[in-house]
């Protein structure tokens, strides 16, 4: 029988010993073999993160490897902690893992034989790095996965090294991110220095006998820096886009799915449980910094988004509005603010992967990720066409999804403190999935006039990919269309039952509990110290997800009909809007130059900014 805390390093042991596997086999099996043999491996991880969910219940679990355990409440070991949100994520990585793994089955049909393992290996540890970035328990081992997760998906994204542009991308993901991580390891050199622990649970300890000063807010604005770069926050976001658009579709997946969402939780974890305490950083400076972090990546992401017609770089910045959304969520500050955002993800996850699933079908059949270039070329996929709307719909919030109840959830958190919040919640989410639905009626119906170029300026298209599988022309593979459906149930279902909420609701109160998890650390138990917060619909929050879901329609509509519609007001809208976008959208599209010295710049700008409004 293992042990529950046994569980927690086999969650990070069994993918890095998968990939090993790979790569010694990989050579010496064919293909079949290798995707069975990825397949049930991704299964096994799956099935004990399940088993370790159910065995920690609304507790923690706690492992100190090798038996290194805290000797007068001073530890020099390794420590990995799991709780439900944690515990969560890892298995949410883990499911989508296997998702794309599947989807994978017949990627790069015909690859060299030299690089036969060498794809799902590397899918292997990148999962191994997100599951042992969500339940560890050491400040320098946060470090330490999230540079492993960083240098896969580098790898990941500049897999296809025959095409320059794949290798480009990934220089630009790998350099800004490595800058970001750098700046969190110096940060976490400060608050060794000033503790000498890098246990979560002991930091926190040790920062509770110091008074707040410049060096506490430095450290942290310095911890968060590399968090944040992962999660893509406005201006430390351009890296992604630019990724997206090259990177392998399964790649996509996972990376919108859930890697940006990883930098969201850490800071969340961060802060909680070293942060919180009676001398740490103060709740209301740390709430209207981050909070207008987040308004302002979520308005930029959905603003941009609307703008593109690369189908991977409008799904991307639909990202970026998203996690944007998610920030300010936490940001609240509150366990009905994060159990919000939990149920956010976790649907989000499944919708945003779907998405870019059927965006990967249009690519092997067309060569194209071009809205304007497969303008009714998508009418001979109706399936797919009817998965793509669906996602659309998910995106904008429409009832009973679960991305309409997290999107609810945390409206109705935050209207108390900041009335206006909803507003940006309602408009982000339509904007992001009127872009989706826009596109899905001009691809896939042929609904309107053929789209004409709106505003001068810099634009990616999308035309002219190289297909991802070497024959286009055969029937799509049945995995490439299940998994998408399959993806999509899970989002609905997280808004249909209740259990999803309920157990994410605990959660939530537990993973604000700085009490809890330092007391579970040491080996000890307390109980809850705040009530659970309401999860369930409400009015209010059918109503705004609708509003949301009918702007998204109105917004997609006029972009589709509006040039051919016959209205007094569509003349003077018509010259707003270009008005609008010829002063404000094509200089922010200029700010995604493509050049990476002017994001290492935008970088340095973002961590000045968030340290002169920290520490002031």
């Amino acid at each position: 029988m293992v042990r529950t805390a046994d569980l927690l390093p086999l969650a990070v042991a069994v993918p890095l010993l998968g990939a090993v596997v790979l790569v010694i086999t990989g050579r010496r099996l064919p293909r079949p073999a290798i995707d069975a043999l990825v397949t049930v491996w991704a299964a096994l991880e799956v099935a004990g993160l399940v088993l370790l969910w159910l065995r920690t219940g609304d507790g923690h679990s706690v492992s100190w490897l090798g038996g290194w355990t805290p000797v007068h409440g001073e530890s020099v070991g390794i420590v990995l902690v799991g709780d439900r949100i944690g515990i969560g994520l890892a298995l949410l990585t883990s499911a989508l893992v296997l998702a794309v793994v599947v989807y994978s089955w017949r990627y790069f049909d015909e690859p060299p034989v030299a690089h036969a393992g060498t794809f799902p290996a590397l899918l292997l540890l990148f999962e191994a790095g997100m599951v042992g970035f969500a339940l560890t328990g050491d400040l320098f081992d946060t470090f330490v996965f999230f540079e492993l997760m960083g240098a896969v998906a580098y790898a990941l994204t500049g897999y296809r090294i025959e095409d320059p542009r794949p290798v480009q991308g990934a220089l630009v993901f790998g350099v800004v991110n490595s800058l970001g991580a750098y700046c969190s390891l110096l940060g976490i050199g400060l608050v060794y220095a000033r503790t000498g622990e890098l246990g979560f649970a002991q930091i926190g300890v040790q920062l509770t006998r110091h008074r707040p000063d410049a060096l506490l807010s430095v450290a942290f604005v310095l911890i968060v820096t590399g968090l944040l770069v992962k999660a893509a926050v406005v201006p430390l976001h351009f890296w992604l886009p630019d990724a997206h658009s090259v990177a392998p579709t399964p790649v996509c997946m996972l990376l919108s799915g859930v890697m940006v969402e990883f930098g969201v939780y850490g800071v969340a974890r961060v802060y909680w449980v070293v942060f919180s305490g009676p001398h740490g950083i103060a709740e209301p400076h740390l709430r209207a910094t981050f909070v207008t972090a987040g308004v302002l990546t979520a308005l930029v992401g959905a603003v941009m988004c609307w703008q593109q017609r690369h189908l991977k770089r409008l799904l991307a910045f639909s990202t970026i509005g998203h996690v944007g959304l998610f920030l300010a969520g936490v940001a609240l500050l509150t366990p009905a603010g994060t159990a919000g955002v939990a149920l956010y993800v976790a649907a989000h996850a499944g919708v945003k992967a779907a998405l870019f699933a059927t965006t990967g079908v249009l690519l092997d059949r067309f060569g194209s990720v071009d809205e304007h270039g497969l303008y009714r070329r998508g009418r001979e996929l109706p399936f797919v066409g009817a998965l793509f709307t669906v996602g659309g719909l998910a995106l904008a919030g429409l009832p009973p999804f679960g991305t309409g109840l997290g999107k609810a959830v945390v409206e109705h958190s935050g209207q108390e403190r900041l009335p206006w919040l909803p507003a940006v919640f309602v408009f982000v989410s339509a904007l992001t999935g009127g872009a989706v639905l826009r596109a899905g009626v001009r691809i896939f119906a042929g609904a309107g006039p053929r789209p004409r170029e709106r505003y001068a300026g810099p634009e990616t298209t999308g035309g002219g990919e190289e297909p991802e599988i070497r024959d286009p022309r055969r029937r799509i593979p049945v995995p490439m269309l299940a998994v998408p459906a399959v993806l999509l149930a899970p989002a609905l279902a997280v808004g249909l039952l209740p259990g999803p909420g309920v157990a994410l609701a605990h959660a939530a109160r537990q993973f604000t509990d700085r009490t809890a998890y330092t007391a579970a650390a040491f080996g000890h138990h307390v109980g809850p110290s705040a009530p659970v917060p309401d999860v369930g619909w409400n009015t209010e929050g059918v109503l705004l997800g609708l509003v949301s879901t009918v702007m998204a329609v109105l917004f997609a509509a006029v972009a589709v009909w509006g040039p051919v519609l016959r209205s007094p007001l569509v003349g003077p809208v018509t010259a707003v809007c270009e008005g609008v976008g010829r002063r404000v959208i094509v200089p922010l599209r200029r700010l995604h130059s493509g050049h990476l010295g002017d994001y290492v710049a935008w970088l340095a700008v973002g961590v000045a900014v968030l340290l002169v409004a920290m520490t002031v």
